[in-house]
Formats: C-alpha cells, sequence, structure tokens
C-alpha cells in the first residue's frame, strides 16, 4: 500500500509536526516521509487540504456480536463500521453469549480478529457469567490477551465482589471497568426520571441510580488503592464526584457516549425506539456538564457504546425495545456536534483511551507504521447504503452529518470513504 497524503494539518501533540501542513508519505504501509512538499510520483495521491490527519482512533466500549450474537454484529461487518468512523482500534465489550468468562473465548475472539484493519481488543468478565457472584478467571484471561475487565451492561451490585475485584485485578495491574448503575433504584424503568417521563406518564431512572454507585466504587477503589474506569456516565454530579476523586489522587478515569453530549430526554416525546439507551438521555443540564467535563479533563474519553440490534428489537412498544444504538460511523459527527474541535477530538478518541487502557500511542514519524486517520468536517448523508454495520438502528441514519472520515489505514489496510 503506497499512497501520499498532500497538505493534510496533522494533529499529533507528540509529533514536532503538530498543527502544521505537511505531506505524508506512506510506503508498504510503513510512514516514509514527513515533509512540507513531497513531490508526487506514481504513488496514489490525496489531496488533503483542509484536512485533518491523526492517529486511528479508538473505541473504549463497542458491542460487536462474537460470541454468539454474530446475527448483530460480527468482527467484519464491525471492523467494516469502525474502518468508516476513523477507528483503528476496538475496545470489545463481553455482553455476548456467552460471556466472554474464560481463557479459551479470549483466544478465540484474538485469533478471530487477525488479519482485520481494526485491532480488536477483547475485555473479560468481572464475574462468571456475569451473574456477580464469583470473580471470572481475571488472571488466564489478561495472559490470553484481555486487556480489561467488566461485566459490561450488568453493572456489579455486590459490593464485596467488586472489592474483591479490584484486590485482584491489582496484582497484576489489570483495570476494572464500572458500568455505574444500582440496579435497585433504576429497576425496570426505560427513561431518565425528569419532564419527560412525567409528561409521557412513564417511571424513569433517577439520577442517583448512577451516581450511588460511583460513590461506591470510588470508595472500594481508594480502600484498596486500585484503578477503575467508569463508562458511560451521563449526569452532572457524576462529573462532580469524579473530578473531586481525581483531584484526591484516586486512580480514577471515565467515558462519556458521544450521544449524550447531542441529545437529552426530549428526544423521546413520540415515543422513538432508535433514542432508547442506557444510560437514558438526560437533561440539557447534564449535557452542559458533560461537556465541561470533556474540556477541562474530568472526562478522559469518548465512546460510541455501538450497540448493534435488529429490526425486530426496535420496532417494537418502547417498553419492551432493546436498549442501544449503533454507534461507529456516527461518533465523529456527534463530536463535532457537540462543539469539540480537531484536537480535543484526537485527545479524547485517541490519546486518552489507549492510556486508560495502558496501550502504546501509535506515532507519526517516518518509519513508524501507518495507524491514521483523515477527516474534516465536511457534510455527508448516512444512508442504509453506507451504513458497514449489518444493523441499522441510529436515530441519525437519513439525516446529513457534519464530520467526515476520509481515509483509515492500519495493518497495512486502507479504507477510502467514496
Amino acid at each position: 500500500m503506497n499512497i501520499l497524503i498532500k497538505s493534510c494539518t496533522l494533529v499529533s501533540p507528540a509529533s514536532s509536526h503538530h498543527l502544521k501542513v505537511v505531506d505524508v508519505l506512506i510506503e508498504n504501509g510503513i510512514i516514509s516521509k514527513i515533509a512540507a512538499d513531497i513531490k508526487p510520483s506514481e504513488t496514489k495521491t490525496i489531496d488533503a487540504k483542509g484536512k485533518y490527519l491523526s492517529v486511528g482512533f479508538f473505541d473504549l466500549n463497542a458491542n460487536l456480536g462474537e460470541l454468539g450474537l454474530e446475527n448483530k454484529e460480527d468482527f467484519i461487518s464491525g471492523s467494516a463500521a469502525a474502518a468508516a468512523g476513523g477507528f483503528t482500534g476496538v475496545g470489545v465489550m463481553p455482553n455476548t453469549q456467552p460471556p466472554v468468562d474464560a481463557k479459551a473465548q479470549v483466544e478465540y475472539l484474538k485469533n478471530r480478529a487477525k488479519g482485520l484493519l481494526v485491532d480488536i481488543y477483547p475485555y473479560g468478565t468481572i464475574s462468571q457469567k456475569k451473574e456477580g457472584k464469583d470473580l471470572a478467571e481475571m488472571y488466564d484471561m489478561t495472559q490470553s490477551g484481555a486487556v480489561a475487565f467488566t461485566d459490561g451492561t450488568v453493572p456489579v451490585q455486590d459490593a464485596g465482589l467488586m472489592e474483591r475485584a479490584l484486590l485482584y485485578a491489582k496484582g497484576f495491574d489489570a483495570l476494572v471497568i464500572s458500568y455505574p448503575e444500582d440496579s435497585s433504584i433504576a429497576g425496570k424503568a426505560k427513561m431518565n426520571e425528569g419532564e419527560m417521563s412525567t409528561f409521557l406518564g412513564m417511571k424513569g431512572i433517577p439520577n442517583i441510580a448512577e451516581e450511588l454507585m460511583i460513590v461506591r466504587d470510588l470508595y472500594l477503589a481508594e480502600y484498596t488503592q486500585s484503578k477503575i474506569h467508569f463508562t458511560s456516565i451521563s449526569t452532572a454530579h457524576s462529573v462532580e464526584l469524579i473530578k473531586a476523586a481525581k483531584a484526591k489522587g484516586l486512580q480514577v478515569s471515565c467515558d462519556v457516549t458521544a450521544h449524550h453530549l447531542v441529545l437529552t430526554e426530549q428526544a423521546l416525546h413520540d415515543f422513538d425506539t432508535h433514542y432508547k439507551v442506557k444510560p437514558p438521555l438526560r437533561t440539557n443540564a447534564d449535557v452542559e456538564a458533560l461537556l465541561t467535563g470533556i474540556k477541562d479533563g474530568t472526562i478522559d474519553a469518548v465512546v460510541s457504546q455501538h450497540t448493534p440490534h435488529e429490526i425486530e428489537f426496535k420496532e417494537v412498544e418502547f417498553e419492551t425495545a432493546a436498549y442501544g444504538i449503533t454507534g461507529l460511523q456516527t461518533a465523529l459527527p456527534l463530536l463535532f456536534k457537540a462543539g469539540l474541535n480537531a484536537q480535543e477530538i484526537v485527545e479524547k478518541l485517541v490519546i486518552g483511551p489507549r492510556d486508560i487502557l495502558g496501550l502504546p500511542q501509535p506515532e507519526i514519524k517516518e518509519g513508524a507504521q501507518a495507524n491514521l486517520t483523515l477527516f474534516d468536517e465536511s457534510e455527508w448523508d448516512y444512508t442504509t447504503e453506507n451504513n458497514y454495520s449489518k444493523s441499522k438502528n441510529s436515530p441519525f441514519i437519513g439525516e446529513k452529518l457534519k464530520g467526515k472520515v476520509w481515509l483509515t489505514i492500519n495493518n497495512h489496510q486502507l479504507y477510502e470513504a467514496k
């Protein structure tokens, strides 16, 4: 793969060319030259004037179907959707059937992921079968390639189990990811508790269901002197709690979904199941607090929370519809819509996620393997035809979006937008 990217603005804080307009020559999948003006030859040339070039994006929270849910998504279709969204790395949740709770399953997933443009990193479960009773084989899964541990969308309700998980993971420097929700408070409610739930006559999930679990897990992390990551936080007070914990020196990090930065509970006024997500869409005040948390560094990363479903799981009554949207191809446009600039996007989609997992940061330098994303603020129509996921449960299909990925390059492979 030989390609010359002309006149791109490099967004890479670790590079001496950061925020400079340069040409980047890639030969056989390796960055061979970075300079102000490289003369084109017979190599394929891309005019990147006005576009940004960064290291490939990384998603900390995606569901790609394997194991057992390949009818919703598999690694091939999920990788295609990820590449179209600018992602060259994806952390895969164990929300599968069966859950990923043993080394053999991790090894199977690692083997299935070979040869793809996108690097896939499996997470293992905290508890066996995600039942919240006994610890899973966390150390063995680490040895087989699991990069973090979480029970996915099933919050760990047993404080003692979470304490043991944090202590156990600390012994081999593993990361525990908490989905913060107190199920005894959230119950079977389907949306945020607030103005819209009252208007629609539906039971709501109060903010405190999330915040209580954050308080509990912060106490446990402090007590065990362990590191912890909170995924998909959604409330203003959650941001405050994590900011205070960081100020105390706790080893805590967190992420937010891209859709929670632009959507509120008002989107549910007509019971559109495409907006049914968990945690639920909150209020304008929560969105503003999340954006402040992005700006001041409290929130370390943004995730897609890509959750594909077949049509029969969404085109039903709101009460029975499944949670989640497909998000890999819309993360970038939503961040531009939320008001983030290119440098902030790189911080939250490139640097933050890899730092959280302790993965090496790819570099844009001569001699390095090309792991790159070329993007800008161009508008494009998101349609069923250019949706690469097997599933179509996105509220944004049919809309014109601002923020386009033109190229994604990794593992000597190239995605190029049509």
